[in-house]
Order: structure tokens, then C-alpha cells, then sequence
């Protein structure tokens, strides 16, 4: 593995009734408090309630930005910032999903510098700093509570690009189980989709000698092929609820990726796909993820056979290399269709003709994409045609 260095500041509160930990954490702050949210889920199960009690309690003033849509805006985040600026706001809290958090770290960065947040989303300017802001998490899936990563959609561009900088990590996390139990079945599907999709891009690397980061990874994949079915069968167990809210945490915040670089061009293929048809990410990653793996199989067909071997249990015998590979790979196929995922871009009544103009948006950043496997815009259009 490479030498590294790790550095993780956001301090994670998990399990039943953490909610209690924000009147501690809220102290420490300014009066002024933006609230930002999506669709209104969070005032139908009670959550917005008891989080503005708990502010109205410690004396806060309350502003609010709702409305973040699941591929947050920059539209939206400059609302946040204009707010930001306006009103003072001394900190932000997110309450909600990855969407909610990553427009907030958008929001956060852009409210302490004149530079335009697109311009930083494209890493034409660099952040300079962030309001300090906070999450309590109503959906497992991103990881983006316990990272300082985000995700940002110019719909009138139709770009989507990842982001991330040394200042975008929540100061603390709030995630208990039960927030999430009235997450509908699709969206829990998509979910875990996503989840799996964080451990899978980290597992294709190049690195030796990551004995220890294979089997983290392993695990994870390994944990939400076991519960996902329990979950599906009762949605509001919280056992296992709490089981896929920790991994989706533990998939991306870090830990089970030191000393090396994970591949990622499957995320820059479904970036480019809901930049211009604003489809679920979790859905396009178990579309995409698949194709991806059999284009990039004789990059190294161990790695492959080992992935089919140890998560899939893959029997070996008679088989060579490859194919023991891309058995592996149809097993993951078929586990993500079992939960109801989408299997084709046709799902998405997405059709060849809309091919060009994504595969023109996986390389507007650069010419080139992947870390284990290097793509262009050709491999992107190869791709995508198989995944029709």
C-alpha cells in the first residue's frame, strides 16, 4: 500500500435517541442556525418537530432552505449561500440524506467567499474555508454524514460533478436507525445499491499488500448481501435498519480505503447519465456497475476472482480465471435485481440517441477517467451501449 496520511474530524453520534447529543453540540454555536431539508419527509414522520424544539430550546434563530432535491441543484445551493450571507447564519444543519448533506457542504463553502460555488464544483477556485454545519441522517446511503465529499447538479448545463475539500467535513453526525424507517422500499434499494457501489469502487485498485483493506470491504458487501432481504421483508425493523445505516457510513468514510486509490469511473458514467435524464444514482450505479466490471475484467481478472470467490462464494472447480470472474459478476447482477433494482437504461426509457451527449459529459473534466482502469470518451459510449 502507499504511504498516507488520515485525517477524519466529524465526530459521529449512532444509535436510539442520539438526537439528544444536538443540544449539547448546538451550543457551542452562533444564534443563527439555517435549517436545510428536501421534500417535507422529515415534517410527516415528526423529525423537523423535535429538531426545531431542540434549537427553539437553546435559544436559536431559526431560518430555513427546504426543497433539496435528490440531485441537489447548484441552484439550490446558491439559495443557501445568498441566505447564509444575508441572515448572518452562524451554522447549518442538514437534516435528511446524502443529497441534503452534500448541498449544504455546498452551501457551507460558498458562504464564506465571493467566489462563485460552481466555479468551485469545478475546481476552477479552490474553498478557502466553511460555516461550520451538521447532519442528522435520514438515509443510508452516501456516506456523506462522516466525509467531505459532495455531489452537485447543473441541470442547466446538465454537468454533474464530485467534489470535496479539507473544510467540507461535518463538524458532527447524528444517525439513529429509527429516522430512517419510514424510507419507502425503493428508495432503501437504491440505497444499498449505493452502498455496495462505494465498497466495489474502492476494491478495484492496483495497490499491493492490502490484506486488511480486501477483507473490510469484503465485509461490507458481505453484510448488506445478508441483510438487505431481511430489510426488504420488514422495513421497519431497526436491527437491520441500523445494520445498513452503519455500513453505509463506514463504505466512504475513509477507513477501509487507506494507502490506496479506488477506481470510480462508474460513478462518473452515472454522473453523467442523471446530469441529463435526473434519474436516481442508485439506480444508474446498478445499471452501469455491472457493464463496468465485464469491460474492465482483463485489467485484472484476479482481482475479480477473488471478489467472486470470497462475497459470492463462487465455486471454482473446472472453471478458469475469467469465468470464475465474471460469475461473480452475474451474482451481483442477479442479488441487485432480486431487490427490484433497474437492470437497463431502457428502465429509464433512456435510448441509444441519448448516448453522445453523456458520454460528451463523462469527459468534460478530463480526457481521461478511472483509476484501475483507465477510460475515454469511446470506452464511455461502449459502455452505455451495452447497458441499453
Amino acid at each position: 500500500m502507499e504511504n498516507f496520511a488520515f485525517y477524519n474530524p466529524t465526530k459521529l453520534y449512532f444509535g436510539s435517541d442520539q438526537i439528544e447529543q444536538l443540544k449539547h453540540e448546538i451550543e457551542q454555536y452562533g444564534q443563527n442556525i439555517l435549517m436545510v431539508y428536501g421534500g417535507g419527509s422529515i415534517k410527516r414522520n415528526g423529525l423537523y418537530d423535535e429538531v426545531t424544539n431542540i434549537l427553539k430550546d437553546a435559544g436559536k434563530h431559526i431560518f430555513e432552505l427546504s426543497g433539496v432535491e435528490p440531485n441537489p441543484r447548484v441552484t439550490t445551493a446558491r439559495k443557501g449561500i445568498e441566505l447564509c450571507k444575508s441572515e448572518n447564519i452562524d451554522f447549518i444543519l442538514a437534516v435528511g440524506g446524502g443529497s441534503t448533506i452534500d448541498c449544504t457542504k455546498a452551501i457551507a463553502a460558498g458562504a464564506v467567499t465571493d467566489a462563485d460555488i460552481w466555479d468551485i464544483v469545478t475546481k476552477k477556485e479552490q474553498a478557502t474555508g466553511s460555516l461550520p454545519f451538521g447532519t442528522i441522517l435520514t438515509l443510508a446511503a452516501t456516506g456523506s454524514e462522516m466525509n467531505a465529499g459532495s455531489v452537485i447538479t447543473n441541470w442547466e448545463t446538465k454537468e454533474k460533478h464530485g467534489w470535496g475539500s479539507p473544510y467540507s467535513f461535518p463538524a458532527f453526525s447524528i444517525l439513529d436507525p429509527a429516522y430512517t424507517k419510514s424510507v419507502p422500499e425503493h428508495q432503501t434499494v437504491y440505497g444499498m445499491v449505493d452502498i455496495m457501489s462505494h465498497a466495489l469502487e474502492h476494491y478495484f485498485h492496483h495497490e499491493e499488500n492490502t490484506l486488511l483493506q480486501d477483507r473490510m470491504v469484503e465485509g461490507i458487501l458481505q453484510t448488506v448481501i445478508e441483510t438487505a432481504p431481511k430489510l426488504l421483508e420488514d422495513l421497519e425493523n431497526e436491527t437491520h435498519r441500523a445494520t445498513i445505516l452503519y455500513n453505509g457510513t463506514m463504505a466512504l468514510n475513509g477507513m477501509v480505503n487507506m494507502g490506496y486509490k479506488g477506481d470510480w469511473a462508474t460513478h462518473n458514467l452515472e454522473h453523467a447519465v442523471s446530469a441529463v435524464h435526473d434519474i436516481p444514482h442508485g439506480g444508474g450505479l446498478a445499471i452501469l456497475f455491472p457493464h463496468w466490471m465485464e469491460y474492465a475484467i482483463d485489467e485484472n481478472v484476479d482481482r475479480f476472482k477473488q471478489l467472486a470467490v470470497r462475497v459470492f462464494d463462487v465455486d471454482t472447480e473446472g472453471k478458469s480465471d475469467k469465468e470464475i470472474g465474471l460469475e461473480g459478476i452475474q451474482k451481483l447482477r442477479d442479488f441487485w435485481n432480486s431487490l427490484g433494482a433497474p437492470s437497463s437504461l431502457g428502465d429509464y426509457d433512456i435510448t441509444e440517441d441519448s448516448i453522445p451527449e453523456m458520454a460528451d459529459r463523462t469527459v468534460i473534466a478530463r480526457d481521461q477517467f478511472g483509476n484501475f482502469k483507465s477510460l475515454n470518451r469511446e470506452d464511455a459510449v461502449a459502455i452505455y451501449q451495452k447497458a441499453l
